[in-house]
């Protein structure tokens, strides 16, 4: 797996800077302590820790309720809302493929 953290300035209903990213990899297998494990590990490598709540789409957690996300990720986690978030999450699976294609 291969996790990208995008730590973007937003707007109402767009992306309007990203600040840094942060990746992280592992070989282990998909389950969602293994998935958030490698996110949160992503979020750990971005130049600077987030203002705001971390961002993700249920599907990346297997639909498992916010609450038992945050244990994993940090004090503050939600799933997207608004589409700048859904944009900054697009942002962060562009450069997770990108970065998955550089290491095969």
């Amino acid at each position: 797996m291969v996790a990208a953290a995008v730590y973007a300035a937003v707007g109402t209903n767009r992306l309007r800077s990203v600040e840094g990213m942060g990746f992280a990899t592992s070989r282990n297998p998909p389950t969602f302590e293994n998935a958030a494990r490698v996110v949160a590990d992503a979020v750990a490598d971005l130049p600077e820790p987030p203002e705001g709540p971390v961002v993700a789409e249920r599907g990346e957690f297997y639909e498992e309720p916010d609450v038992r996300v945050e244990q994993f990720l940090g004090p503050s986690f939600k799933y997207v809302e608004s589409i700048a978030e859904r944009k900054t999450v697009q942002a962060a699976h562009h450069a997770a493929y990108a970065a998955r294609k550089l290491f095969l």
